[in-house]
């Protein structure tokens, strides 16, 4: 547990600043849907464990380096920066396709990526406050709840949605995809 929440705090750490007061709030979400993906998964391996860190840590990130909710792009692009960095561009279309596709409503069939869809899947259950639960124990969420706190996290995105109801509103929520 310990190397997840380490790997997540140095990728978090340059975007601290932009994240401001809401950096706590992220961070916990961010770990929740690592250990939600993790418990989805079953016993992933090392490779499928480091690319649902990647993923979530950048997967919302948009929203506070572009200032917008129509952040999935600029979220992808952040991720492309640090896999290109890193060697890991092999990575990239797989990467890319769980942070599009993670506040899709249906299932994601792309079956060279079942990640995708696993990551999609620990997202919801975060955002839904364990409403949805993909046939994980409540157990098993509410233990990640507890060790990874809310802070705030959903009331922040309740209030950047009005704010975006205002900026757009016909439009305010252009991440959702059927």
């Amino acid at each position: 547990m310990k190397r997840f929440v380490r790997k997540t705090d140095s990728l978090l750490a340059p975007y601290r600043q932009k994240l401001g007061d809401d950096y706590t709030a992220y961070r916990h979400h961010v770990l929740r849907v690592i250990f939600l993906a993790r418990e989805l998964t079953g016993n992933p391996t090392e490779e499928q464990s480091e690319k649902i860190v990647i993923a979530a840590c950048f997967h919302d990130l948009g929203i506070w380096s572009a200032d917008t909710f129509d952040y999935l792009e600029p979220s992808i692009a952040l991720a492309g920066t640090y896999l290109a960095k890193n060697g890991l561009s092999r990575w990239q279309d797989e990467i890319s396709l769980m942070i599009s596709e993670h506040h899709k409503i249906s299932v994601i069939r792309e079956g060279r990526f079942p990640l995708a869809e696993i990551f999609r899947r620990a997202d919801w259950i975060d955002v839904s406050l364990g409403l949805l639960t993909f046939g994980l124990k409540k157990e098993a969420i509410r233990d990640i709840r507890r060790e990874f706190p809310n802070a705030g996290f959903h009331k922040r995105l309740l209030q950047l949605t009005v704010r975006e109801l205002g900026r757009h509103p016909f439009n305010p929520l252009p991440m959702f995809k059927w």
